[in-house]
């Protein structure tokens, strides 16, 4: 299990939680009573909530997807308090029902400092779309 013990290193901790499909991993990036907003606006609080999100469909349509992160900026709000934004790519592959493919997003996070480890407060994920069509974009 990965510990943060920097702001910088929630992406790639996100990134290898998502990659190897453990849900156990990926929770223990948040804080106990963090949000969490996906790509399709879809709320929830908690841990337990986070995880239950996520393990239906890391059995199922994302059960052989792969994300990867890039580190835009970490911006201090107060001691021990940050927020980060990263660029993600999803590859989906071919357990999802439109095939494979590939997802930009853009995700802004809170992140609060626990002893000598940080923890995720809050994470919003936005897909990157044609704001005319509604199409997805993929940056780059």
């Amino acid at each position: 299990m990965t510990t943060m013990k920097r702001p910088e290193d929630a992406p790639a901790a996100f990134q290898a939680a998502w990659n190897a499909h453990d849900m156990t991993a990926l929770g223990a990036l948040f804080d106990e009573g963090a949000t969490f907003v996906n790509r399709f606006g879809h709320y929830v609080q908690g841990v337990d909530e986070i995880v239950a999100l996520h393990e239906p469909i890391h059995q199922t349509i994302y059960r052989d997807s792969t994300l990867k992160n890039e580190l835009i900026d970490v911006v201090p709000i107060a001691d021990g308090a940050v927020v980060i934004h990263f660029w993600s790519r999803l590859a989906a592959g071919a357990a999802h029902p439109a095939g494979p493919h590939e997802v930009d997003t853009l995700i802004l996070a809170v992140l609060t400092k626990q002893d000598e480890s940080w923890r995720i407060r809050a994470l919003e994920n936005v897909t990157l779309t044609n704001p005319r069509t509604g199409e997805p974009v993929l940056r780059g």
